[in-house]
């Protein structure tokens, strides 16, 4: 089924495209100390080359605002175009003012305006901000979070309704106040200068029901690009999950420019988990397509070998893998379905639906495996290098398929 987007300005971030008519885009936070330079530029590149199109940096010290530059240089001089967010909390007018160079080379500014500052002097910090992002073609995204809402817009609303014939609940209550928080300060800066078309907004909060109703109210209320993401998701399991569920819906309805995962990640675990998730949720949803996808299937007691299991990771890591020499090579090749079955039950089946598949021997089955690409059987394999060979024919398959 399509999914009709809901109509957007187009914001452009360095050379990303972001709003209605251009695909959603994945986007990922480091979590290196900014003030170290080589540790963040090295870990800018590895969120990039695993799919991240744009990626955010903490900018909180003058240390940090002033590695920026070279944090930029660093990954030109790696052939790594990736724009850079600039992530501001409490102090970004003044890091920006001391630090000119970080403010030339940020893409794209994150301001949450809860935690500009409050009152006269807060209202002149932002418009610094804003008209700094004005003055270097910078965009802006004005991202209200849950933990961080200005509370004098909370206690606003919440006079309002007491003061009201239709009492709304508190958690209706801040929902609101989370929007209202976003679209004020989007026309504050409009009203400083900044064009519409530099403009995202965000609210995020780490309760998926209330992520889809935030969400499906302020995309009603305004034309703003607008990033999704589940913030403090959580770890493992549960940070995917309530992501998944919360984002799937709303990518459903239309709604949704960028998409962020945010993971914690494992002790000692990859950064660029929450990149994968990012895509293989849009890739599922057919929104768009990042690497080839594997079918697998669980197992049961037919497959009593690891042997498919083993293969399905194998191969699924080897076509992620491939996908940087792939990409400018073989047109398409994203969309390539590949299956590693492990019985003769859906098997065949599954492996001939697939544009090339196998199905390994289960339980008590004769010890061959049938490959099958374009819905036919074009090899037998049986030994003990069935994986390397399999490996092999999809390698051969890319190029046949593919290289033209």
């Amino acid at each position: 089924m399509m999914i009709s987007r809901r109509p957007t300005y187009t914001v452009q971030v360095g050379h990303i495209q972001i709003g209605s008519g251009s695909p959603i885009v994945v986007q990922s936070m480091t979590n290196t100390d900014t003030a170290d330079a080589v540790a963040t530029a090295l870990q800018v590149k590895k969120l990039a080359d695993a799919g991240s199109e744009l990626v955010r940096i903490t900018v909180n010290t003058p240390q940090a605002a002033a590695s920026v530059a070279e944090i930029r240089q660093r990954l030109d001089d790696m052939g790594c175009a990736v724009p850079l967010i600039g992530d501001f909390h409490f102090n970004g007018e003044r890091l920006l003012k001391e630090f000119p160079a970080c403010a030339t080379a940020l893409a794209k500014y994150r301001i949450n305006p809860g935690n500009v500052g409050k009152g006269a002097s807060g209202d002149d910090k932002f418009a610094f901000m804003i008209k700094t992002a004005k003055d270097n073609n910078k965009a802006v995204r004005i991202g209200v979070n849950w933990g961080s809402l200005d509370q004098s817009v909370a206690t606003r609303l919440m006079d309002e309704n007491r003061n009201s014939g239709n009492l709304k609940t508190p958690a209706e209550v801040m929902r609101e106040a989370l929007i209202v928080s976003a679209l004020e300060s989007a026309h504050k800066a409009i009203d400083l200068g900044l064009p519409e078309n530099k403009i995202v907004l965000s609210c995020k909060v780490s309760l998926v029901q209330d992520l889809i109703a935030v969400y499906q109210d302020l995309a009603s209320r305004c034309r703003f690009p607008l990033h999704l993401g589940l913030t403090e998701a959580g770890m493992g399991s549960k940070g995917i999950t309530a992501s998944s569920a919360a984002l799937a819906v709303l990518l459903q309805q239309g709604i949704g420019d960028t998409i962020r995962i945010s993971l914690t990640p494992e002790p000692n675990g990859d950064r660029c988990q929450e990149v994968v998730v990012a895509q293989e949720l849009l890739q599922s949803m057919g929104l768009r397509a990042f690497v080839p996808q594997v079918t697998a299937c669980p197992g049961c007691g037919r497959t009593t070998s690891i042997l498919f299991q083993q293969l399905a990771q194998d191969i699924q890591n080897h076509l992620r893998q491939k996908m940087t020499e792939w990409q400018g090579k073989y047109s398409g090749v994203e969309n390539m379905k590949v299956a590693v079955m492990g019985c003769v039950v859906n098997g065949p089946g599954e492996s001939k639906l697939a544009d090339i598949g196998i199905s390994l021997p289960g339980s008590g089955e004769s010890p061959v495996a049938p490959v099958y690409a374009n819905g036919k059987r074009i090899a037998l394999l049986k030994g003990d290098n069935i994986a390397n060979e399999f490996m092999a024919l999809v390698e051969d398959f890319v190029q046949q398929r593919y290289g033209k």
